[in-house]
């Protein structure tokens, strides 16, 4: 990946890179194009999901087994560094690969990973994790749906919102109580097909950024799903959450570390073209030593990332390392490119511009999953 950084980056091995030439070509033949037409539908259509399929770009991290690429997380934080450095926003190739499939191959039945994870790889079957509700989002132990045990089937009930791969998604892993008494230690995982009775979509929610991601309300209104539906074991969803939530926020570390590089060397691009009062921006010294500043804060985020990537590779990355790598990452990314705007001038304020939808697309990732302030809690309980 092209870096305005001053260092050689050495966690990533051959296959590495050449799964990133397969990934940044596909971006650019498949996506680019369809971008204005994605924001204006507010999702991805369904022919760019197979097509990703097609190229085996979805499910890297799952057994060949089960119809996945076998790889490991270095070919996660690929798709995420060149989905980050492409300017995309939409695609929610990393969501369905890498942080729901993981929760059915480690958790599923052998049946439930036969019937589900090779379409999965093939784009066929979206996959959403519906976890926050309106009145429980980074409190996982709030949530108020239900699922009801009778006879051999769950009766669900509940809502959901700010659902990512909200419309697309086929299979959806429901977040619920099945001993509402028990508070955190009744929480359940259920997969929940999207065709089933009382299972409705809300409205598409309207984002400040990342138009394109479809991210939706969901309701259940006494949806009934066979016991055989149950990932993993009745009343241990909790713990399964926060085992999995340290893969995801350390992917949106990911993200944030690649977007904020690339909009680093488009701002310098930037001000060396741009003249004001006769010479180039970049010639001012108030200019230099802003995106000094900004390099030495990069290049920071970079080496941490990197560091706790080579760990992660080696599944050796803990909750708080993840908790810290989202925290520092995203909390530098949002200054960053609040500076990096401003040496713009008026045209940062135009979505044409990629440091406008970098700043809007952006701001999220300070959000979701789980915000600054929970990630705070999570480090100082280590203190």
């Amino acid at each position: 990946m092209e870096t305005v950084l001053s260092f050689p980056r050495s966690v990533f091995r051959d296959d590495h890179e050449m799964f990133r030439d397969t990934v940044r070509r596909f971006l650019e033949r498949e996506c680019k194009p369809r971008q204005a037409q994605w924001d204006a539908d507010g999702r991805v259509d369904r022919e760019t999901w197979l097509a990703a399929g097609r190229e085996g770009l979805l499910c890297t991290l799952i057994d060949s087994e089960w119809g996945g690429a076998g790889g490991d997380f270095g070919h996660s934080a690929v798709m995420a560094e060149e989905l980050a450095r492409s300017g995309l926003s939409g695609p929610g190739f990393n969501l369905h690969s890498d942080i729901i499939a993981p929760y059915l191959q480690r958790l599923g039945s052998d049946e439930q990973k036969r019937r589900w994870l090779p379409a999965c790889a093939r784009g066929e079957t979206i996959l959403a994790i519906a976890m926050s509700e309106p009145g429980a989002g980074s409190d996982l132990k709030a949530v108020r749906t239900t699922a009801r045990r009778d006879g051999d089937e769950y009766v669900i009930n509940g809502a959901k919102t700010f659902i990512s791969n909200g419309l697309n998604c086929d299979l959806v892993v429901v977040v619920a109580k099945t001993q509402p008494e028990l508070g955190a230690k009744g929480v359940s995982l259920i997969l929940v097909e999207a065709d089933r009775p009382g299972f409705r979509r809300g409205r598409k929610l309207e984002k400040m950024g990342q138009q394109a991601a479809d991210t939706a309300e969901m309701f259940f209104d006494d949806l009934r799903v066979p016991v055989s539906n149950l990932l993993g074991e009745e009343n241990r969803g909790f713990g399964y959450l926060m085992q999995e939530l340290a893969q995801e926020r350390f992917i949106i570390a990911v993200t944030a570390a690649a977007k904020l590089e690339a909009m680093l060397a488009e701002t310098i691009r930037y001000t060396k073209e741009r003249i004001v009062f006769g010479k180039p921006l970049f010639d001012f010294q108030n200019t230099r030593f802003k995106l000094a500043e900004i390099k030495a804060r990069a290049t920071a985020v970079r080496m941490m990332v990197d560091q706790y990537l080579g760990e992660h590779m080696r599944r050796k990355l803990s909750v708080e390392e993840a908790a810290i790598a989202k925290l520092f990452a995203t909390e530098e990314l949002g200054r960053s490119l609040d500076e990096l705007l401003q040496l713009h001038g008026g045209y940062g304020y135009m979505m044409e511009y990629p440091i406008c939808r970098a700043f809007v697309d952006m701001r999220v990732n300070r959000i979701y999953g789980g915000t600054s302030e929970v990630m705070k809690e999570l480090i100082s309980r280590n203190l």
